[in-house]
C-alpha cells in the first residue's frame, strides 16, 4: 500500500506540472516542453493504473492499452474516457519516436483534453484507494 501511495503522489506531481504548463502563453518551447511534461505524466498514470489493477482487482496487465481497458471494465473509466486514454497512447508513442512538426501541433492540441482524463483517472484511483 505504501508503494501505491507514493506512485499515487508521484503521478499527482506528473500531472501537475503538465497542469502548470498548459497555463502559460503558447509558443515552439512551451509546446514542446508541454509534450514533454506529457510523456512523463502518461507514464506514471499507466503504471499507477497497472500497480493499482493488479494490488486492488488483481488484474494483470503488461502494456498501457491493456491496462485502460481493464479500467474501463472496473468502472475506473467511461467508454468515452476509455476511448481518449486509447487514442492517448497512441498519440505517446507518436512523440518518442518520431519528430514531425505537424503532429507536435496536433498532440499539443489534445494535451488540455488528455490532461483531464489523466486528472479524473488519477482521483477515481485515489478514492478507491481511500475506501479500502
Amino acid at each position: 500500500m505504501k508503494r501505491l501511495n507514493g506512485r499515487l503522489a508521484s503521478c499527482q506531481r506528473a500531472i501537475s506540472t503538465l497542469d502548470e504548463i498548459l497555463r502559460m502563453p503558447v509558443n515552439v518551447i512551451v509546446r514542446d516542453a508541454s509534450i514533454q511534461r506529457f510523456e512523463y505524466s502518461f507514464e506514471s498514470l499507466w503504471k499507477l493504473l497497472r500497480a493499482y489493477l493488479d494490488q486492488h482487482e488483481g488484474i494483470v496487465c503488461h502494456s498501457p492499452k491493456r491496462c485502460f481497458r481493464e479500467a474501463l471494465t472496473a468502472g475506473l473509466l467511461s467508454v468515452k474516457e476509455a476511448e481518449t486514454c486509447l487514442i492517448m497512447t497512441d498519440d505517446r508513442n507518436l512523440t518518442s519516436h518520431t519528430y514531425i512538426e505537424a503532429i507536435a501541433e496536433a498532440i499539443y492540441r489534445k494535451l488540455p483534453s488528455y490532461q483531464e482524463v489523466m486528472n479524473r483517472l488519477r482521483a477515481n484511483i485515489q478514492v478507491r484507494i481511500e475506501q479500502e
